[in-house]
């Protein structure tokens, strides 16, 4: 059986789940607020980050790996990387932008709002703000014609985009002039698998230190 150690309300736990229920993939959630599962979780990957994936003596980290790993190990109808090279290489490209420039980006501010008053950054908002809108203009570009991030079809940069552009346009709205990220974003809030773990995570909004908005 599959455990997966992580959190409802963290955006990366999100993009593994969302792997997970498209396929209806059995697996066993280890919440880290328990203490025995936190613990757990350290003697697996000592960094202490989640998700972190185990099925029997197989450990995985990262979630583009677990990822893929689902897909080698457990395949299911939705498939997360395209048989082709070409298309292959696009998939894991976005998904690399999603991961590092949106939500990587997205929790600067976050992590510096739960540092005491005296030791924040005054200039990150701005800082985070400008770098937001400008890959949210690559993006609305490259997303131009496509009903997923890579094409026709969910892939692993779609697990990567829902949960990364829903917190982001938490921290920093996605403007009005980036239609076509927009509707992307709204097409992915729509996602049966992602509804799940948006609502999922809903109990823990007042753990977003910004003050989560009254919407999604």
């Amino acid at each position: 059986m599959i455990e997966i150690f992580g959190h409802p309300f963290s955006s990366y736990t999100w993009k593994v789940l969302i792997a997970l229920y498209e396929n209806a993939t059995p697996f066993t959630f280890r919440m880290i607020e328990d203490p025995a599962h936190k613990a757990t979780l350290d003697s697996l990957w000592p960094l202490g980050k989640f998700p972190v994936l185990r099925e029997g003596e197989t450990v995985m980290i990262e979630t583009s790996t677990i990822i893929e790993y689902l897909q080698t190990h457990h395949p299911g109808a939705t498939t997360f990387l395209p048989a082709d090279p070409a298309a292959a290489l696009e998939v894991r490209m976005l998904d690399r932008v999603f991961d590092n420039h949106v939500m990587n980006v997205m929790t600067r501010p976050v992590v510096d709002a739960l540092r005491p008053p005296e030791r924040r950054d005054p200039d990150i908002a701005a800082t985070v703000a400008a770098a937001l809108d400008q890959i949210y203009r690559w993006l609305d570009t490259r997303l131009a014609g496509r009903a997923w991030a890579a094409g026709d079809v969910f892939t692993l940069a779609d697990c990567a985009a829902a949960p990364a552009l829903f917190y982001a346009d938490w921290v920093h709205p996605i403007d009005d002039r980036f239609a076509v990220l927009k509707a992307y974003r709204a097409r992915a809030l729509a996602r049966p698998a992602v509804v799940r773990c948006v609502e999922e995570a809903r109990p823990y909004r007042h753990y977003f230190p910004l003050g989560a908005p009254d919407r999604d």
